[in-house]
Formats: structure tokens, sequence, C-alpha cells
């Protein structure tokens, strides 16, 4: 169950609280996320500390919070003075490395990030992802036609754990047999609904799908197909493959983010709906563009929380100088609900436009898969319009647990055939 933090509530009041009192509120902790309504705290962050520091604790060191929009736009796009090659979530970012760095995209910088990104832009274009977004709107039609039949169910376990997965094994060319078992691992690898799950369950899981994807890659190189493990496999940058790690990493990197962050959006956009009951009208009326309200579905539910920065040399933001090798993270779930950027910024709005949110992130390492995202979430919300007439809460939901992904790992619902 949501709750404020105890000093919150006992002031009554988030903007009476002394801003001292955010001190006490440590965004590396899972479980801060997972309990607490944190809105009130962004929002005075926001407007009383823009540049905040989050201090050390006594499993890791202290860092730099980012929660207004342009700040947050301004580092993205900086990498004369910010680097992600030193990880860009707190996982790794608060350990000084990331194992990854220099063969993952998101954690690669320079000439050559620029190279491994140019080598998949073609794979991720709309006109090659022309058969995956098909396979995306059947997909989902016919999974919300068995939801309906269904009648009660747990939409995130019987709709959305499948679609995104889908999604990514079929961009991935992954084979179907293989998919319920990188599902399984996925959950373990970012985020966990077990507070008790330890940090080597989630470290044994992301090994066994870099292991699955260099057996994968193997088969791909000897015999291509059309799918982004043999563009990556067979590719070549100034005569040469790329190597093992680049390949097996960026598999890595897309099927993590291409699933567990589609599927917390899909969960979100049916939460969201049923929170908001006019909303769901609008949307069945026909009164919105599907287009415009997937992206307030995107900027409402802003599954991955943050992203983050290590500073290459000393640079001032605002009115603090950040340390050579200091974490600056940044966070677009803040950055969404700026109310600078967004009109209403707390109000749910189908058909808010312009939508300037960063879900993607933004500037050089801005997501591949944005597209093939958008995809998704309008074939969702399409379906929906179409095939369901009702739909209301059917029981208590239940949050991930995760300092990076935000979202709801239960969502019993009752659906009725429009």
């Amino acid at each position: 169950m949501w709750r404020l933090p105890e000093w919150i509530s006992r002031m009554g009041k988030f903007e009476n609280a002394s801003t001292g009192k955010l001190a006490t509120v440590n965004l590396a902790d899972p479980a801060v996320h997972t309990e607490t309504d944190l809105t009130e705290f962004w929002r005075l962050l926001r407007r009383e500390q823009p540049m905040h520091w989050n201090r050390a604790s006594d499993s890791a060191p202290g860092f730099w919070v980012l929660s207004k929009h342009s700040d947050i736009m301004s580092v993205y796009r900086d990498e004369t003075n910010f680097t992600s090659e030193k990880g860009n979530v707190l996982a790794t970012l608060l350990q000084g490395y990331d194992t990854a760095s220099g063969k993952m995209l998101a954690v690669t910088g320079g000439q050559r990030h620029r190279d491994v990104r140019n080598a998949l832009l073609k794979a991720f274009s709309p006109r090659a992802l022309g058969r995956v977004v098909e396979r995306v709107k059947s997909n989902t039609a016919r999974r919300i036609s068995m939801a309906v039949q269904l009648g009660e169910l747990d939409f995130a376990a019987e709709v959305a754990d499948h679609i995104p997965m889908g999604t990514i094994c079929d961009l991935l060319g992954v084979p179907e047999c293989d998919r319920a078992y990188l599902l399984r691992l996925n959950k373990s690898a970012l985020s966990s609904d077990d507070p008790g799950e330890a940090d080597s369950d989630a470290w044994a899981a992301r090994n066994e799908i870099l292991m699955y994807f260099m057996e994968l890659a193997a088969e791909r190189r000897r015999e291509p197909q059309e799918d982004v493990v043999s563009a990556l496999a067979t590719a070549l940058i100034n005569g040469e493959p790329l190597t093992p790690h680049e390949i097996v990493f960026n598999c890595y990197s897309l099927i993590l983010g291409g699933d567990e962050t589609s599927r917390f959006a899909m969960i979100g956009a049916v939460h969201a709906l049923i929170e908001h009951p006019d909303q769901w009208q609008f949307l069945k009326s026909g009164g919105v563009a599907l287009d415009t309200a997937a992206e307030e579905v995107l900027r409402w539910t802003t599954p991955a929380m943050h992203f983050g920065r290590v500073a290459r040399q000393d640079v001032q933001v605002r009115d603090q100088v950040v340390r050579a090798g200091a974490v600056v993270t940044l966070w677009n779930c803040s950055a969404n609900r700026d109310e600078e950027v967004f009109a209403a910024a707390d109000v749910f709005d189908l058909g808010r436009t312009p939508n300037k949110h960063l879900t993607f992130g933004f500037g050089p390492h801005f997501c591949l898969g944005a597209y093939l995202g958008r995809a998704e979430i309008h074939a969702l919300l399409d379906a929906l319009r179409s095939q369901v007439g009702y739909i209301e809460a059917a029981g208590e939901v239940r949050r991930t647990r995760s300092n990076l992904l935000s979202g709801f790992s239960r969502l019993p619902v009752v659906m009725t055939r429009a």
C-alpha cells in the first residue's frame, strides 16, 4: 500500500516540511519507491532543491539528484562533461563501474557508440519494424480478446507479461519455445516482487541471459536471418565485426529494456484508465487520437524512473559544482511531472498536447526502441477501445520492488466485452 513518509504524514502537508527533511529519503532504497508516494517529495525538490544531494548510506555512496525537466535534458545531451561509461543506473553507478562498459550501447560513448548505434538503426527503422509491429497489433488484439472471455483476470500475468516479451523476441529472433524462460529471467534481472530476493539471484539471472544470447549469436553468425541478433552478429565497423561481448551485451540490453519498460507501461495504462473513468470514456468515445493518448500513457507511467551519468571533470550545474567522478542521477519520473513544462502536470489527460516527456530519454542515448514502444501502447489502447466495454479493479494491486523500474506486477481486473 502506498504511504507517505512518517515525517510528512505527521506534518500534514509536504509543502510545510523543512527542506532539511528531504535528506531522510534515500532514493537508492527500492522500498522507498515501492511503499511510498513520492509525488510531493518530487514537487518539493523541483521547487526548493532541483540540485539535491542524496546522502551516502551504510551500503552506498551519495549521489546528485536532478528533478527538473530542463536540467535533465541538459545533462542528457552533454557528452563533454558527463559519461555513461561507468554505468547508467544506480545499481552500477554506485559500485563505480559497469562490466558492460564499452560493449553495451547504453554504456558506451564517443565514436564507438555512434558506430554501433548506426549499425543498429536500420534494424530499428519504422520500415524495418513493419512486420514486427503488425504482429504486435494481432498479438495484442488476441490477448485482449482472451481477457474479455475470462472476464476476471490478472492483467499483468494474462496480458502484459506476453505482449512486450513476444515483441522483443520477434525482433531478436528468439524461438517461441525459449520465451517463457527469458521472461522468468527478465523478472529477476532488474526488479523483483519478492523483498527477500538476494542480489545474487539478479546477478545469476543476468548471466543466464548473457549465456543464452552467446549461443543464439553463434547460430546466427553461421546462418543469418532477418532479425536483430543476425544484424549484430554480421555487422562490420571499419571492416571489423563486433566483438562477441558487444553482440551479447546489446542483445541483453534490448531484451531487458524492451520487455520490462513496455510491460510496466501497459499495466500502468490499464491502471490509469481504471483510476480515471472520464479518460476511459474519452478513449472509448473516439474523442482522442491513439497516438496522442499513447504519449500521455508513456508520460504518466514513466517505467524507467531514472538514468544516470558520471561527471568527467568538475562542472557546474545550477549553483553547485559537481566534482569529477561524482554520480548524477536524472529522474525522468520527476521531469515528466514538471509544472514548468506540463500544464496540470498531475492530471492524467489523454488529449495532452504538446507532450515533451522524457520517458525514452533524450540526446545521443535516446532509446532505439522508442518507435516500437509507442507501437505497443498504441496497439493496446486500440484493442481496449474496440473490444472492452467495461473495466474495473478486482483486487489488490502489487508494485514491483525496484529503484529503477516503476509499475505494477499484479493488477486484478474485470473486463467485459464491448
